[in-house]
């Protein structure tokens, strides 16, 4: 039986150097020293992960590929984006883009450390 995907975000999530899960409004949130870098949230759409992205990337993955990404409520106007979590999710992008956010939040050395591996 394979992981869920919830199971699957929380193994990539606490993989990256001195994350935790915190659940807060009911929902799992993967943090680097207090600050939230990755969030998983449920609705009647399905699961999505809410990410960090560099500054134009929102605008440019939403545009490109809407049925997979949209601007989150409350984060989304500080550049954040979410993923669905769809059937044929492809976990590589997933975890890139996980890993891309852990480094835009974490302070520069832990940044550094996930860049060298």
């Amino acid at each position: 039986m394979s992981p869920s995907p919830a199971e699957r975000l929380r193994r990539i999530c606490l993989a990256l150097p001195e994350s935790v899960e915190v659940e807060a409004w009911e929902q799992p949130t993967f943090r680097v020293r207090g600050k939230i870098f990755a969030m998983l949230q449920g609705s009647e759409d399905g699961l999505a992960v809410w990410f960090k992205a560099p500054s134009g990337s929102q605008e440019v993955l939403v545009e490109a590929a809407p049925y997979r990404f949209f601007r989150p409520p409350y984060l989304g106007h500080k550049g954040w984006v979410a993923l669905r979590l769809a059937d044929g999710v492809d976990w590589a992008e997933v975890e890139a883009l996980v890993r891309r956010s852990f480094s835009l939040i974490a302070p520069k050395r832990l940044a550094a450390q996930l860049a060298a591996t």
